[in-house]
Formats: structure tokens, C-alpha cells, sequence
């Protein structure tokens, strides 16, 4: 084969390839889209604030025709939508549920979540709480979501977002952030369930509060200080502690059916519990080893699943 003609096919499959990305791919410009979501994952995009954002959409199989939950997961720093669909055991868990699971993909592998963190998204002041509320618009306009079961989970960067969220929206029900904080104003939040869960050992956003040694340099406050001053918002009972092993629970209840619980792990560091161990993104990401003595996914979804909002 010639050299043109090398460079004829190489066009030719790089156009079939871009074709078919976008076929998978669905646009909102001013709103949100009617399309119908098809079974199985795909991806989307929306253009908001002069730049086009992409989320995957995740719908099991046989999905109840009712009003079903949606709940939001966001990956940490260094990561992506793709990679916290594979990694977290979401879709596995929407399979057995039957709940609608959306992965937005932050800029430059970062959310903007307040106090200036975290990447370009904060130097560039993105609005990420403005992208994340038009992913749940739109998923709500293509599958009966239930408006009163919307959550956010998240590890890392993605949990300090699941607090912004908290902070500046009235959307979820609840929010399950992991090795996480809360960084920036939060002056009034609207009361939301919470569950935290955390490793006592970890140093990127250490249990105790101060700064950590991630690249970030994540500078928060104690995690018991931060569930109790959600306590507070909730206007919850004292909390009920037990210990099982090297897991701690401390869990209040609220009014009208709400809760902030508190889950820590004793010498587990930054991770996401019950999650596979990934060497790549415990390189690139640097994500410690997971711990085995809790499964995060479940405790959030049983959680989610029971603090609808009343």
C-alpha cells in the first residue's frame, strides 16, 4: 500500500470511529434533551457555560416503569466518569435495586467544590454545582425519576463535592461522601440526610482535620466536628455509637425521617471500602488499599434507599 493510500484509510477509520461516538453520544444545548435513555450505558453531553460537559448514564435493565431513584456518583481527583463506573461497583448495585446511576465527568479530572479546590475547575471558577443540577434535569426528563429520591455520592474531590451540592442546592434526598470534607461557605444549607465514611489513617484528608499531603493540600476540618455540625443543621437526637471490628458507627436521627451517620474504619486510609484494588489509580490517583471490613456501595445505597425525602 502506498503512503496515500495508508493515510486514505487512516482518515477513513478515524472518521468511522468519531461517527460512532457520536451516535452514542446525545447533545443539549439550551435544556434539557427528550431522548430516550437506552439500556445499558451511554454517554452524553450537555453545553453549558460555553463548554460541553459529558456525563454516562447507566440504566439496568428492566427498569420499573414507576418513578425509580437516581443517584450521582463522582469520581475523586485524577479520575473520570469511566473509571468511577468501573471501579465502585455502581452498576451492579443499580442491577439489584433497580435505580438510574449518572457518572459527570468534572473538567481536567477535578471539581470546582468550594475553598479553592480542587484543579482548573476552581482557577477557572467553573460552575460545576450548575453542570451537575442540569445531569439531573436531564436525566429527569428522559426516565421517571423520582424527584424525592435523588442522591450524591462521591470519593475525595467527588465528596467535597457531594457537600457543595448539599451547600447550594435543594435537589438529593441525601449524600454519601467518602474520604471526604467540606471546603468553602456552607451558611445555610437545606437540611439533607448524610452518611460519611472514612478511614482514620487517611493523609490526604486526615480524619482529624489540618492539612493534608496530597497534591491538593486539602486543609478541612476534624470529620466528627464536620457530621456534628450536620447534626446541627438537621436539628438531629445525640448520635447512638457501636463498634463492630475495626468499624465505628455513629448514627442520629432527625426530624422527619432524616439521618447523619457516620461510619469510620480504623486504619484504613484514603479509599473507597470494598472497592477492588486498582494499582493504576492508586498511582495516578493515589488511592491507598481499600478496606475489606465494609463494602461502601452497599452501606450507601441501603442508606439512600432509606431516607427518601419526606
Amino acid at each position: 500500500m502506498t503512503a496515500a493510500r495508508r493515510l486514505i484509510a487512516i482518515a477513513l477509520t478515524l472518521a468511522a470511529v468519531v461517527a460512532a461516538c457520536a451516535a452514542c453520544r446525545t447533545r443539549t444545548e439550551t435544556g434539557p434533551t427528550s431522548v430516550p435513555a437506552a439500556t445499558g450505558s451511554s454517554t452524553r453531553t450537555i453545553s453549558i457555560g460555553g463548554r460541553d460537559r459529558t456525563y454516562i448514564l447507566y440504566r439496568p435493565a428492566g427498569l420499573p416503569a414507576s418513578r425509580v431513584p437516581l443517584v450521582v456518583m463522582l469520581h475523586g481527583g485524577f479520575g473520570s466518569a469511566g473509571q468511577a463506573q468501573s471501579y465502585y461497583g455502581w452498576n451492579a448495585e443499580a442491577d439489584a435495586n433497580h435505580f438510574v446511576v449518572a457518572y459527570p465527568d468534572g473538567v481536567r479530572a477535578a471539581w470546582n467544590a468550594g475553598g479553592g479546590c480542587c484543579g482548573v475547575p476552581a482557577d477557572s471558577n467553573i460552575d460545576d454545582v450548575a453542570f451537575i443540577t442540569q445531569v439531573v434535569h436531564e436525566v429527569s426528563a428522559t426516565l421517571p425519576i423520582d424527584p424525592n429520591r435523588i442522591y450524591a455520592t462521591g470519593i475525595s474531590n467527588g465528596g467535597l463535592m457531594a457537600y457543595r451540592l448539599a451547600c447550594d442546592t435543594t435537589l438529593f434526598a441525601a449524600i454519601g461522601p467518602d474520604s471526604a470534607t467540606l471546603l468553602g461557605d456552607c451558611a445555610s444549607p437545606h437540611p439533607v440526610s448524610v452518611l460519611h465514611i472514612h478511614g482514620t489513617a487517611d493523609t490526604r484528608i486526615p480524619y482529624q482535620g489540618g492539612q493534608g499531603d496530597g497534591f491538593a493540600k486539602i486543609n478541612g476540618p476534624a470529620v466528627p466536628d464536620l457530621v456534628a455540625r450536620w447534626r446541627t443543621v438537621d436539628g438531629c437526637k445525640p448520635p447512638a455509637t457501636t463498634t463492630s471490628g475495626p468499624v465505628t458507627t455513629s448514627l442520629a436521627n432527625c426530624p422527619t425521617g432524616r439521618s447523619v451517620e457516620l461510619i469510620t474504619i480504623t486504619g484504613a486510609g484514603h479509599q473507597w471500602p470494598g472497592s477492588a484494588d486498582k494499582p493504576l489509580l492508586e498511582r495516578v490517583a493515589r488511592i491507598d488499599t481499600p478496606s475489606a471490613a465494609l463494602n461502601a456501595t452497599d452501606a450507601f445505597w441501603h442508606f439512600f434507599a432509606s431516607h427518601p425525602r419526606r
